[in-house]
């Protein structure tokens, strides 16, 4: 089974540093979700009403990404790694699930933050994979709940 991890981290790494640990013991292939326009600390002040990340959610907008994954069609599972925004995966997550087919694809989301927990996030997340099997979305804290999650459910 051929699989990629691919996700967004925000302000302090923690998403990526648990994706890149996971993906070298699990034999993953990894990708970094980016947004064309990184985000500053006053983007992601969900306090402040007009901060950018609040404008993107409640606006429902597309988060133009940087790159793409080639040869997507021959990963079997991916796992969508990010932090949790409003009950959710962010913008920048759902932009680049619309970018790619889901069709014949095993899916697992996780999230590495959320005050409100995992919530209805596999719920709001299966429209921007249709197509694919959508297994589950589990808040992890650290890379071995990660693998040890993926290798029970894969």
């Amino acid at each position: 089974m051929k699989l990629l991890i691919a996700c967004f981290s925000a302000e302090h790494g923690k998403t990526l540093k648990i994706a890149k640990d996971a993906a070298l013991a699990l034999g993953a292939d990894l990708f970094e979700i980016k947004p064309e326009r990184v985000y500053t600390e006053a983007d992601l002040n969900w306090k402040n009403p007009l901060a950018r990340c609040n404008r993107e959610k409640f606006g429902n907008r597309d988060v133009p990404v940087v790159g793409r994954i080639e040869g997507f069609d021959e990963y079997d599972a991916v796992l969508l790694g990010f932090p949790i925004w409003y009950g959710g995966a962010p913008n920048v997550v759902n932009t680049f699930c619309k970018g790619y087919s889901w069709y014949g694809k095993r899916i697992a989301a996780f999230a590495t933050s959320g005050g409100s927990g995992i919530g209805k996030t596999a719920e709001r997340l299966r429209p921007f994979v249709a197509g694919g099997e959508l297994l589950d979305a589990r808040l992890v804290h650290n890379s071995l709940e990660l693998e040890a999650w993926v290798r029970d459910i894969l």
